[in-house]
């Protein structure tokens, strides 16, 4: 077995661990002061909307135009008066994009073209978008997220738990609220690839939030009949248990997308794969890190208000101190007990990666019989 799956293994039966869980504060600040950039970074900058949303023009070349695509930046910029966004086609010609320009700009703008590229007028594609369907695009988009996250809450509650549902949904929005952040601080364009890849990464994220419950579902059955794990440390050893999991998901789905985004519009600069590439990338990882950070750590802290588990929890304490004043180790509780937890110590849940559990002795003095 490889290091990596050996590790999993160990992590899956409790064997080494990180405390999420009781770390939780530190992921807590984290998330708020990146929500809070994100927010403040929208407030401010704002996001720039595509030609999609605002309206405009695109002009297309079929023919290799006569001047660099940076010049005919300049030249589209300075005649319309917009920022102008200019890309290379694949057979040599230009595709110019200009928002906020009517019809009779548009004409003017296209003779300029012609002028400064060298290229016939009636060579020239001018195409005219109007704003109203970008609106249509974005009150949709609306639509479907509000009705995605409707159904999320609905089914979390009834497959696993109310509060689950709404750890879920923070999460969402925690990993929404950072992805429209990284595009206002970046300033790439919003388009309704975009607008597509903010609605992809709901389901990557969800995906790997449901993976932990569904863990930690089958973790807290008879919990309180026993006095060896609080409910934290439940959901503690439920993360642990699918680390490796979410990470290889996430890894391999990451990869393909970096190509997009770095490659494809980096290196060869294609820049219209940019608008969803980012949203899926930014969204994937922001979806990972909630699933683990976020989401499992809100329902301990939900859950752990509960008269039940407060009493869980002294329970479980009193008899660990009642132990350590002993000198011995919490025995198991007898019966009720999972059964695959019949060597493990009470400390497992918390246990460091990579630290080795101690073998338990059973009561006798070594050397004596």
């Amino acid at each position: 077995m490889s290091r990596l799956g050996n590790l999993g293994a160990r992590l899956y039966r409790g064997e080494v661990g990180y405390d999420f869980i009781r770390n939780r504060k530190i992921w807590y600040g984290v998330s708020i002061l990146i929500t809070i950039t994100a927010i403040v970074a929208v407030a401010v900058g704002g996001l720039n909307m595509g030609i999609e949303f605002k309206g405009g023009a695109v002009f297309t070349t079929d023919t290799k135009a006569k001047i660099s695509t940076a010049r005919a930046t300049e030249v589209a910029t300075d005649a319309s008066g917009h920022m102008a966004i200019v890309q290379e086609l694949g057979n040599g010609g230009l595709r110019i994009q200009i928002t906020e320009v009517d019809t009779a700009k548009a004409n003017e703008i296209k003779e300029t073209l012609s002028d400064e590229l060298g290229i016939p007028a009636q060579e020239i594609n001018a195409d005219l978008v109007g704003p109203s369907w970008g609106e249509q695009i974005a009150n949709k988009a609306w639509t479907g997220l509000a009705v995605f996250m409707v159904l999320v809450v609905i089914y979390l509650a009834i497959a696993f738990e109310w509060r689950m549902a709404v750890a879920a949904l923070i999460a969402l929005i925690h990993d929404l609220t950072i992805t429209v952040g990284v595009y206002a601080l970046v300033g790439f364009e919003v388009t309704p690839g975009t607008v597509i890849g903010l609605l992809t990464i709901l389901g990557y994220s969800l995906y790997d939030t449901v993976v932990v419950f569904d863990s930690l579902k089958e973790g807290q059955k008879d919990i309180t009949k026993q006095t060896r794990f609080t409910y934290s440390e439940i959901a503690n050893r439920s993360i642990n248990s699918t680390l490796v999991r979410s990470i290889n998901t996430t890894v391999v789905a990451l990869l393909p997308v970096a190509g997009l985004l770095f490659i494809g519009g980096g290196v060869l600069g294609a820049g219209m794969l940019n608008d969803i590439s980012l949203s899926l990338f930014v969204g994937l990882a922001a979806g990972a890190y909630s699933s683990i950070f976020i989401a499992t750590p809100l329902v301990a802290d939900l859950k752990e208000r509960e008269p039940q588990m407060k009493a869980l929890k002294k329970r479980v304490l009193a008899k660990r101190a009642a132990a350590a004043a002993r000198g011995e180790s919490p025995e198991n509780d007898g019966p009720e007990s999972r059964s695959d937890e019949t060597t493990e110590s009470a400390e497992t849940a918390g246990a460091v990666v990579g630290q080795r559990q101690q073998p338990r002795g059973h009561g006798r003095t070594p050397g004596k019989r």
